[in-house]
């Protein structure tokens, strides 16, 4: 499970639950510091671990944010997998209904996902962590619906989906924990008028 950005991976129960615990003291102090101020020292003494346990790691507090957001990532994929499996139906609407209130959920509920959920705030790769998540959901979506859609353009839709939203939805956080409920509803209604004219 944890294997991104890793300096050792844990094979021991003992040791995957060491490393839960220091990624989940990290996103807490995400929200409480953000990222400048963030430090391992600080991220040890929250987890209530050795700070040698971060290190053994991680090598520096950018290499942590990055696990966790890649954490974040492999959660976001599996709840959307799941609600994509009790969908009564193949269709489109559904399945983006699925993807933007998990998403939209989580940045209501998971600690640290606000400020860093799928990339690193300092990130000098922009693009990459909206890139893995469209890729993702790709995958997810090409399964749901039994193919790429009318003219094959699912995998493009999903990169501008996710662009789209990542920039409007921080927008929208930007008000507070809960969100801008009218920014966000406007985002959904952008994208389902963007997809008509892919899927329909």
């Amino acid at each position: 499970m944890h294997t991104f950005s890793l300096r050792k991976v844990p094979v021991q129960q003992r040791s995957a639950d060491r490393l839960d615990r220091i990624l989940d003291a990290c996103a807490r102090l995400l929200d409480k510091t953000g990222y400048e101020a963030l430090s391992t020292r600080a991220v040890a003494a929250a987890a209530g671990v050795p700070i040698g346990s971060v290190y053994r790691f991680f090598a520096d507090k950018r290499q942590m944010v990055e696990a966790l957001a890649h954490r974040n990532l492999q959660a976001y994929t599996a709840r959307v997998r799941r609600r994509l499996a009790g969908l009564p139906d193949r269709g489109w609407r559904g399945a983006l209904d699925a993807c933007f209130d998990e998403y939209v959920d989580m940045k209501r509920t998971v600690p640290g996902f606000t400020l860093i959920d799928f990339g690193v705030p300092d990130s000098r790769d922009d693009n990459g962590p909206n890139q893995r998540v469209a890729e993702q959901l790709y995958t997810l979506l090409r399964e749901h619906l039994g193919g790429d859609g009318p003219g094959g353009r699912l995998g493009l839709a999903c990169l501008v989906c996710v662009q789209s939203a990542d920039a409007l939805l921080g927008l929208a956080f930007r008000a507070g924990p809960g969100g801008d409920a009218a920014l966000i509803d406007e985002t959904r209604t952008l994208l389902r008028s963007y997809l008509a004219e892919v899927l329909d």
